[in-house]
């Protein structure tokens, strides 16, 4: 969803619900709005700067869009926007239930924006992120603003008209599967020639470290015993000088310890026959005397076991300066610690052995998938083909009553170098409203006023398609009048009659006379303020209202007459 293209078609596809009301506080010059909106088509007119393009504003924010303190009246802690919209019947439950949102057959969102900068989100009274409301939002609402005329000149939106139109929803799917899958192997296969080039490039260099710590034939708590052998040899003197006293101390015939302790033994010995309490001490005498008897033996062994060496010595802190180096080398504190990047040099090694293999299998794969990928492709670009010839038929069905009798509208599909996201075609919407004229590029050669017409097909057109319920144009007449807007009005009108919500904000007659409900949007300047209205007008109302559309601020006989024509009245 983060590509243009489907950008795009969301703007285009959205299933828009029917808008039931509208609440706006104390947005931009809006202090409080209510209104209520119906099925079929609705105008909304009102002079320039009354406020229309700050209700699409205050709409706009329910989309998601980023929110200006600025945009909050003045004098005011936070303004709030929120509509309600009737969902039942659109299976919209899945979105609900995967955002753990309550469902209602009557969704609200609802925006607040603080004047400390926060801002707030709900779904039905739920709070919400602003990404689930721009979800939720681009599936219930859908304004085709003047901007949006730019978007027939970005092949993502003509792509997506095609599409639509194709109803080729389950093989761009596919399409899209096959694609990624195949995109991944490349990836894989583009870091596996990378990782490759690399190790080979380092191969001497690997092969060298791993070489150098195999012959240091490194073993796990070798490092600690050759620490502890080393102190050993060089205290040897002090040691062994230590195991004779201590030997001599419990060993001496006068006055060492184990005579001393066996001529005890043998007086407790002797007193057993007339103090029996004597024995227990004798027996307690005599094991201390056979293990300090077994102490000094071993005393004499380790003695006898500690030598001054001087060459294990040396033997002993080569082999220690040996591990030390290598630790310093690659900066590491332990043998364990070298003998695992001894194994990783060895697996690299391996890798790079066996990498070819693995990039042959990964190529293999690569080219079997690129193979699925262009003969789905060609499928998507069969339907594509089909619907394109469609929508060379019904445009200029469409325009040719719009005021462009020798209008010729052609898709021109082409093949790129290498197949997309969304297939391998490229389209462009050619135009020429001149018989003899040639097909060029919209953008080249149509007019402001041709670029509205030939939208407001498009949106006729995908809107029979999709059965879009509800859509809002605001201005799309600009550039236009008399009777193209006449035919203009025709076409909203027929969009509104077939069980959809169409909204037409507008500064033409022709086009407000047709709507089935009138919708004023005007200003009221008080000694302190300026504050925006938006009222249904009744039918009197609404011939009033014409009347000034087409004859200004002065009202007229003539005028009243005409707008009474336009609307009907008798």
């Amino acid at each position: 969803m983060n590509d243009i293209f489907f950008d795009c078609q969301l703007s285009i596809i959205c299933l828009i619900k029917l808008l039931r009301s509208l609440y706006i506080q104390n947005y931009a010059l809006i202090e409080k709005l209510d209104i209520d909106f119906g099925s079929g088509f609705s105008v909304i007119t009102g002079e320039t700067g009354a406020g229309k393009s700050i209700i699409l504003g205050a709409i706009g924010l329910l989309l998601g869009q980023r929110a200006d303190v600025k945009s909050i009246r003045r004098g005011a802690a936070k303004c709030v926007i929120e509509a309600r919209f009737e969902i039942a019947g659109y299976g919209m439950q899945p979105f609900f239930e995967e955002n753990e949102l309550e469902y209602e057959d009557e969704c609200i969102l609802r925006r607040e924006v603080y004047a400390s900068g926060k801002s707030r989100a709900f779904i039905n009274d739920t709070p919400a992120s602003l990404v689930q409301m721009k979800e939720l939002g681009e599936q219930l609402i859908d304004v085709h603003s003047q901007h949006q005329n730019l978007l027939l000149n970005k092949e993502g939106f003509q792509l997506s008209v095609l599409d639509l139109l194709a109803h080729d929803e389950d093989e761009l799917s596919k399409y899209r599967s096959l694609h990624r899958e195949w995109k991944q192997v490349q990836q894989d296969l583009e870091q596996l020639v990378a990782l490759a080039e690399k190790n080979k490039a380092d191969e001497d260099y690997i092969r060298f470290q791993l070489e150098q710590l195999e012959d240091a034939h490194l073993a796990t708590g070798e490092q600690e015993e050759l620490e502890q052998e080393a102190d050993t040899l060089s205290h040897a003197e002090e040691i062994k000088a230590g195991l004779f006293r201590a030997g001599q101390a419990m060993n001496s015939d006068e006055g060492g310890l184990l005579s001393v302790l066996k001529e005890c033994l043998n007086t407790m010995a002797g007193l057993q026959k007339v103090y029996p309490a004597a024995g227990e001490l004798a027996e307690r005498l005599e094991s201390s005397y056979i293990e300090l008897k077994d102490i000094s033996q071993e005393i004499s062994g380790k003695e006898e076991e500690i030598e001054f060496n001087p060459g294990r010595l040396e033997e002993v802190n080569g082999r220690l300066n040996l591990i030390y180096t290598l630790q310093q080398k690659h900066r590491v504190s332990t043998v364990d610690e070298l003998l695992a990047l001894a194994d990783d040099y060895a697996a690299k090694l391996s890798n790079i052995t066996s990498s070819d293999e693995q990039i042959e299998t990964l190529k293999a794969r690569s080219e079997a998938l690129y193979n699925k990928v262009k003969r789905q492709a060609a499928v998507l670009t069969g339907l594509r083909t089909a619907a394109a010839r469609e929508v060379e038929k019904q445009m200029a069905a469409r325009l040719i009553p719009l005021g462009m009798p020798n209008v010729r509208f052609q898709v021109e599909i082409g093949i790129r170098k290498e197949p997309g996201a969304h297939g391998a075609d490229t389209v462009n919407f050619l135009f020429s409203a001149n018989k003899n004229g040639a097909l060029q590029n919209i953008s080249s050669v149509a007019s402001g006023g041709e670029i509205a017409r030939v939208m407001l097909s498009v949106k006729a057109m995908i809107a029979g398609a999709v059965k879009l319920p509800t859509i809002v144009f605001d201005e799309i007449d600009t550039g236009v009048s008399g009777e193209i807007a006449d035919r203009m009005a025709d076409i909203m009108q027929e969009m509104g009659d077939s069980d959809r919500q169409v909204i037409s904000i507008t500064h033409l007659p022709q086009i407000a006379a047709r709507g089935r409900a009138h919708y004023k949007v005007y200003k009221q300047d008080n000694e302190t303020e300026t504050n925006s209205h938006i009222r249904r007008l009744t039918d009197e109302e609404r011939v009033g209202e014409i009347a000034h559309m087409l004859s200004g601020a002065t009202l007229t006989d003539a005028a009243l007459n005409n707008a009474k024509a336009l609307l009907g009245i008798v």
